[in-house]
């Protein structure tokens, strides 16, 4: 958790620099002071990029940014062409400098004007891109950058249409900007210079051991100035801080207009390497000298560690391991894709403290913030591109899609936490060659022995990326197979679907989804119980076969872009508040000084509460009273559908309900470590409002969203979970609420999305519900 702390300091360290009076090699923030409009009637770029253009009307936003604020619930999202607007200036003395601008995400098909010029089109709404502004700027005034941005459906990226696509792609400039200013030598941006396994830092490890560790650095340079320069390359390896390593090249001579790429390397004694339980993390400084001056200087979180497979066996460090893990979609509700630095962090917090070591990136690729903090929590990922249902066989369809997977690699290759590269078009049948040809792209971008490719065919890739349905309704295809083998998804569909091989088709419709696991928090304690249920059967099934690791589906519940309702087979709701599946799969890791106990009484226990009471634990034996009675001391349960997990659950049977405490005592090794109790409820009293921080503070001075619970609770605190009535909320500060559709509770909580830009003064909620009878307040003072 420190080296989580010093990240999040990083990012707040990195945020705060918004000035543009820096030194040459300095990256800083571009996302203050846009304008933004969306399209009623043709704009045209030449009058919007005019300086004596008038957008007084446009309104004034900060990246990251959404397109449209969509209800709750999305089965018609915005489409259509918005534009965003800022200018910006740079003063005579930086005429000798060179100027590149990156945006981190851009939804779908971007043009960018600068001074009325055009820069560049880039089409994918998931991938960075760069350009060098350079050329069009004029010092000492002020300049003007356009973004015109159309988030209609696109034959050439994909997916398939969003009527009828099963998630939403939303709008907008929703991922971070930013400004590089270099000198006219510098290193390069490996998505602007687009060479295979090439361009900016490229790190790679040909030897792993707890004993030494070789570190291959690769650096890509460029001298745009007007004769050649004799330059240096050093690199400084940095542990918590401390030096551990520094290296120099010898004199490099970078003639005019050309580049230069250096190969050095650092050995290691004794490393310290990354796995998911320490994920240790090394500080590569890179550095340009040109004699004693630094011209240009890259910083890179690296993790040293070796992943490989013996037949289908997966080993990290060595070590053999079963993955357990979870499939994510990046939404928040209302604001689309457009989460902060931080709500991205808490994501990967929650995901994490779930009990997960690996994340599936469904279905194509998740922010660089998301990606750094899976790097600092122990988080393997499977890092995707973008693919769901949907290939054309035209040249310019094709050539998207592997253009895509290098821009992948190339931004994420330096990552920790990736294990492979699913180089697919999930759920969708592809050629052999084209799958081939994606497969041949992810070794040729990294081409070492760790390096992977993943699919959802089991031909044409290195791992098989297989959902449980699949392997229940088509077993022939996993028998085919002799290579690594991933449960790509699972616990969702084959308890939904009518065709996918278990017995729902004998099933009426209500029974379906009443023993499916798509269940809301509201639906009750007995189908949640059921999502639980099939949730573990599912998982001990994974466990009897040869796969190394699994995803469930999914880890937040999610909009589809062609459905009325909610896909409800998160373990946590959209607001990211758990569901009794979640405590199951914590309960799953094995406490360690690291991993903590779990000990969840999975009940509410009102006059409605099932009398058959799961309490999920990795504890070896659970004491349950029932006010304070001792109703049972036992060990897990030992069925057929516990059998092959690491902590099956413990089942206490009741005769009857009787009002009052549950508690449960945990054992290790016949020591008390853990206690739970769950109160009956009473009437509804007052309000409580918990701001969901998860590890990350709120920050203070730049942008950020996160989630305010407001609990509706009895005299004694006990959430009163039957409560389901709208709560009003006042805000004193300079803070948005961001529900479209009001607060309504849910199972005894209502959830204000609260977005701000900063928190200078202060944070004041007063909340109500039921005519003002419950009242409930939180206050934030920022000195």
């Amino acid at each position: 958790m420190k080296q989580l702390l010093l990240y999040i300091l990083l990012l707040t360290t990195i945020s705060l620099t918004a000035s543009f009076s820096v030194v040459a090699g300095e990256k800083v923030s571009f996302n203050k002071e846009w304008k933004f409009i969306k399209e009623t009637s043709t704009l045209d770029y030449k009058t919007v990029s005019n300086l004596s253009f008038d957008a007084t009307n446009w309104e004034a936003v900060t990246l990251p940014h959404t397109a449209n604020i969509e209800p709750l619930v999305v089965n018609n999202q915005w489409q259509g062409i918005a534009w965003y607007r800022k200018t910006f200036s740079f003063d005579e003395t930086k005429k000798d400098k060179k100027f590149f601008v990156e945006f981190e995400g851009a939804m779908n098909s971007a043009e960018v004007w600068v001074n009325g010029q055009f820069v560049k089109k880039h089409i994918g709404g998931y991938l960075p891109f760069v350009f060098d502004i350079s050329p069009y700027i004029t010092f000492g005034k002020e300049n003007c950058i356009v973004v015109r941005l159309d988030n209609n459906d696109s034959a050439v990226t994909g997916p398939k249409p969003l009527k009828i696509l099963d998630f939403n792609t939303f709008g907008g400039l929703y991922r971070n900007a930013w400004l590089m200013i270099k000198e006219p030598l510098h290193i390069t941006n490996a998505i602007l210079e687009n060479k295979v396994a090439g361009g900016g830092i490229f790190v790679t490890y040909p030897e792993v051991s707890d004993k030494k560790a070789v570190i291959a650095i690769q650096t890509d340079i460029k001298n745009q100035y007007n004769s050649s320069k004799n330059i240096t390359i050093v690199q400084e390896l940095r542990f918590k801080n401390k030096l551990v390593s520094r290296i120099k090249s010898e004199l490099i001579l970078v003639k005019s207009n050309e580049s230069h790429t250096s190969q050095q390397s650092i050995t290691l004694k004794n490393p310290k390497l990354w796995n998911t339980n320490t994920p240790h993390l090394y500080t590569l400084i890179t550095k340009v000298m040109d004699g004693k001056k630094s011209i240009d200087k890259e910083v890179t979180k690296i993790g040293i560690k070796h992943i490989g497979f013996a037949g289908r066996d997966f080993y990290l460090n060595g070590e053999k391991r079963y993955l357990r893990g979870v499939n994510r979609h990046q939404e928040y509700p209302y604001i689309g894709y457009a989460l902060s630095k931080n709500a991205e962090v808490r994501d990967a917090i929650k995901i994490k403290n779930a009990g997960f070591d690996v994340v599936r990136l469904s279905h194509y690729p998740h922010s660089p913030s998301f990606m750094d903090a899976c790097d600092s929590l122990g988080l393997l990922t499977l890092d995707a591109i973008l693919g769901w249902q949907y290939y054309k066989p035209t040249t310019e369809f094709r050539n998207q899609i592997f253009q895509t997977a290098r821009d992948l690699i190339r931004r994420d290759r330096n990552h920790a936490s990736v294990i492979a590269w699913e180089v697919s078009l999930n759920e969708t049948k592809m050629p052999l060659e084209f799958r081939q040809k994606l497969s041949t792209i992810a070794h040729e971008e990294y081409p070492t022995k760790q390096s992977f490719s993943a699919g959802w065919m089991n031909e044409g890739y290195d791992i098989y990326l297989q959902a449980r349905q699949h392997r229940i309704l088509h077993p022939e295809a996993r028998e085919e197979w002799k290579g690594p083998y991933f449960v790509s998804e699972y616990g969702d569909w084959e308890y939904y679907s009518k065709n996918a091989g278990l017995n729902q088709h004998q099933l009426d419709k209500t029974t379906r989804y009443e023993t499916s696991s798509r269940q809301a928090r509201g639906f009750g304690e007995k189908r949640l119980l059921m999502q639980a249920y099939n949730v573990q059967e599912a998982l001990n099934d994974n466990l009897s076969t040869e796969a190394f690791g699994d995803g469930y589906w999914v880890m937040f519940d999610y909009n589809r872009g062609y459905h009325d309702d909610l896909e409800l087979s998160g373990i946590s709701d959209l607001f990211r508040i758990e569901k009794f599946a979640y405590y199951f799969y914590q309960s799953q890791r094995t406490p360690t000084k690291q991993i903590p106990v779990t000990l969840k009484i999975a009940s509410y226990w009102t006059d409605k509460s099932p009398l058959s009471v799961k309490v999920y634990s990795n504890c070896d034996e659970v004491a349950f009273y029932l006010n304070n009675k001792l109703v049972a001391k036992q060990k897990p349960d030992q069925d057929k559908k516990a059998i092959n997990l690491p902590h099956p659950p413990f089942t206490f049977q009741l005769n009857k309900f009787e009002k009052g405490t549950l508690k449960a005592i945990g054992y290790i090794d016949g020591k008390v470590v853990e206690t739970a109790i769950v109160k009956t409820p009473e009437s509804v009293d007052h309000l409580v409002i918990e701001i969901d921080e998860s590890e990350v503070p709120l920050a203070k001075n730049t942008k950020d969203v996160v989630f305010a619970y407001i609990k509706v609770v009895d005299k004694n605190g006990t959430l009163v979970p039957n409560y389901n009535k709208e709560i009003e909320l006042k805000i004193k500060g300079n803070i948005s609420l961001m529900n479209k559709n009001g607060i309504i509770t849910e199972a005894g909580i209502g959830t204000a999305v609260l977005q701000f830009q900063s928190l200078k003064e202060g944070l004041q909620l007063q909340a109500t519900s039921d005519n003002g009878r419950l009242k409930g307040s939180y206050q934030l003072d920022v000195k």
